[in-house]
């Protein structure tokens, strides 16, 4: 077996190791899948070597060429298993040698060879030192980029468990609202059917009387009329007699009889017009709304939103997963819905907040580290832990209310004390991107609130 080399035994068309050889006439041996594809393509039998034709569509298996084959792939996974692939399976000398263009193991006989010429050698002890530290680098880069992926796997799992439980408490509070507004609903309802039964009562009881009234009539007046016509019968003498007394009494029975009363029916128009309408302007009362809501999914861990997204206080409960739109530094949230067009209004109740900060900001402002109020941010504040040194204005004193004016065609966001009607400062720029109301609270059971517009009426304050 020493005496064939590889390419002895390597098949002409594919370089490989014949696989099912076959023979042709030209004493030419060739894969049989090798050689049937290259007929197939040609469209002739022809040797690929010799193009010679060939009269065989099946050629005959070369069994001796079979045979060395596989006794050489035995060999060499004999070798290969037993640790001899140190040696070259051309020439069975040591691969002490590292080829840089081919890249790969050879021995001294490869360097001189017709193969390798002009080719760049090295040691094989120099170039696995040399590989191994690229691998080790490599490896370590991808050891660390497996902990970051384990970490963002971490994240996307405490993600799947907010969002499960967000949608639960979620809709806990959409049941809950509805069923106020149901029970409201049924309420209105039982008032306005009893009311109608209450005048369905009234209304039976004055036609009760009324009929009391004409049955006592109609007695008197049935009395009369038999009274009359046993008169009549009596003799001349006697009838003579009573007949003024029985006038009198024609006279009194004569009187206009019971009318029906205006009014009587029951008055159905006061229940059934507009009904819709007026139980939704009574649902005006209990139903609030809130200017500006806020949006959990940008609240800094540290920031806790109330069930109705109108108010935030200062925590440190344990916080959400991280996304993108949240702050990490900034205790700060935003409204979720934004402004680019037309004039808004809000109020925010502060009494309760030792530090404060609230404005509007564009979309695209930073929301994570600290470059948040670089840029974009039109703002009032009172902070006495001194966090906040951006340009914002700074209120000295702490206020219970701020009103927010925000007019986005004329590019103005004015700030006022309701409480005092008192203008605090107002910002002029060219509003380019759409602006979202911004809050940010800080200290221990601080908390702050956005106050419904039926709790509060915008007066006119001069800016």
């Amino acid at each position: 077996m020493d005496s064939l080399s590889v390419e002895e035994l390597s098949c002409p068309v594919c370089c490989e190791i014949f696989k099912a050889p076959v023979l042709l006439s030209c004493s030419h041996s060739f894969c049989k899948e090798c050689l049937q594809q290259f007929w197939r393509i040609k469209q002739t039998q022809e040797c690929p070597v010799c193009r010679r034709r060939s009269s065989r569509e099946e050629p005959p298996v070369n069994l001796v060429l079979k045979n060395l084959c596989e006794s050489f792939l035995k060999e060499r996974n004999e070798k290969h298993s037993s640790g001899s692939e140190e040696i070259c399976s051309l020439h069975s000398e040591k691969l002490k040698l590292f080829c840089l263009e081919d890249k790969q193991p050879v021995c001294l006989v490869c360097r001189d060879s017709q193969k390798h010429i002009n080719h760049t050698f090295r040691p094989v002890s120099e170039v696995v030192s040399s590989y191994k530290e690229e691998l080790n680098t490599a490896l370590k880069s991808l050891q660390e980029k497996l902990k970051q992926n384990e970490n963002i796997k971490g994240e996307f799992e405490k993600t799947v468990q907010h969002i499960t439980s967000q949608a639960e408490h979620t809709e806990r509070q959409i049941k809950q609202q509805f069923e106020k507004l149901h029970q409201f609903l049924r309420d209105e309802e039982e008032a306005t059917i009893t009311a109608l039964r209450e005048e369905e009562e009234q209304k039976k009881q004055m036609m009760k009387e009324k009929l009391e009234e004409m049955n006592r009539h109609i007695s008197a007046l049935s009395h009369t009329i038999k009274d009359m016509e046993e008169m009549m019968k009596a003799s001349d003498v006697c009838f003579l007699k009573e007949f003024p007394v029985t006038m009198e009494r024609v006279q009194i029975s004569s009187q206009p009889d019971p009318q029906m009363l205006s009014g009587a029916l029951i008055r159905v128009p006061c229940y059934l017009g507009n009904l819709p309408f007026r139980v939704w302007r009574k649902m005006q009362d209990i139903v609030q709304n809130t200017p500006v809501i806020l949006d959990p999914n940008t609240a800094n861990p540290r920031l806790v939103l109330s069930d109705d997204l109108t108010s935030v206080r200062w925590s440190n409960k344990q916080p959400p997963p991280d996304n993108p739109e949240r702050f990490d530094f900034y205790s700060c949230v935003m409204g979720s819905e934004g402004f680019n067009s037309g004039t808004h209004c809000w109020d925010v109740e502060l009494k309760e907040s030792s530090g404060w900060c609230l404005g509007v900001t564009t979309a695209s402002n930073q929301r994570k580290g600290r470059d948040f109020f670089n840029t974009d941010v039109w703002s009032v504040q009172h902070d006495k832990y001194r966090l906040l040194k951006h340009s914002g204005f700074r209120v000295k004193q702490q206020l219970d209310r701020v009103r927010v004016y925000l007019y986005c065609d004329r590019g103005t966001v004015s700030f006022s004390d309701p409480v005092t009607n008192t203008h605090l400062h107002t910002f002029t720029a060219t509003f380019t991107h759409t602006l979202f109301p911004f809050f940010w609270c800080y200290g221990a059971n601080s908390s702050l609130r956005i106050l419904p517009l039926i709790l509060f009426c915008i007066s006119s304050v001069e800016i």
